[in-house]
Formats: structure tokens, C-alpha cells, sequence
């Protein structure tokens, strides 16, 4: 009953809309690259990162509850330096991913 979700990345990935993305992007296939990559206890992280919750939906990652009622994870292009770190807006499901120039 306790312990840590089993999250669905590829439902999560489907599940997701892009701000000054595309899909095809390199730096959201990187992106997407290190999210498949990530153990059970850094996924649960990031998710409680970028949602304020470490708990997966019962119903999946397109019902993801948010500010505004169900409200899909976004990712949007942050501007500024390519070093830069990410930044989430949790009421939101939202993070801010700046243009990396590598994986």
C-alpha cells in the first residue's frame, strides 16, 4: 500500500503539451532520453518536482489534476543561458526546460 509509485513514463509522455517545442526537438528527445533513464526513487523525484506530488493518477497521466482542474504536464522553452537550471511550476504541472546544448 505505501512505498513509491510505479510511473509510466511513456503515459506520461503522451500525455505532455509543449510550449516553444516541438516533439521532435533535440533537447526534448534528450529530455525524454534521461526521464526513461531516471531509477523508480529519481522519477518519483522529478514527479513530485514538477507536480508537487510524487503520486501517479489512478487514472493515468491524462487526468493529472492541477490548478485548474485536470491540466496535462507542460513543458515550455525557457529563454536565457544554455546552462541554465530547469524550473517547475507545480500548480501548473509546467517546467521550464532551456535550450541545452547536450544531453
Amino acid at each position: 500500500i505505501s512505498g513509491l509509485p510505479d510511473i509510466d513514463v511513456h503515459d506520461l509522455k503522451k500525455n505532455t503539451d509543449y510550449v516553444g517545442w516541438k516533439s521532435s526537438d533535440q533537447q526534448i528527445q534528450w529530455f525524454w532520453n534521461v526521464l526513461f533513464s531516471l531509477s523508480r526513487n529519481q522519477k518519483a523525484a522529478f514527479l513530485q518536482f514538477v507536480t508537487g506530488s510524487s503520486k501517479v493518477p489512478l487514472a493515468g497521466f491524462g487526468e493529472l489534476p492541477g490548478m485548474r482542474g485536470v491540466q496535462k504536464f507542460s513543458i515550455h522553452k525557457a529563454g536565457g543561458a544554455s546552462g541554465a537550471l530547469m524550473s517547475a511550476h507545480t500548480c501548473f504541472n509546467s517546467l521550464d526546460l532551456p535550450a541545452y546544448s547536450s544531453e
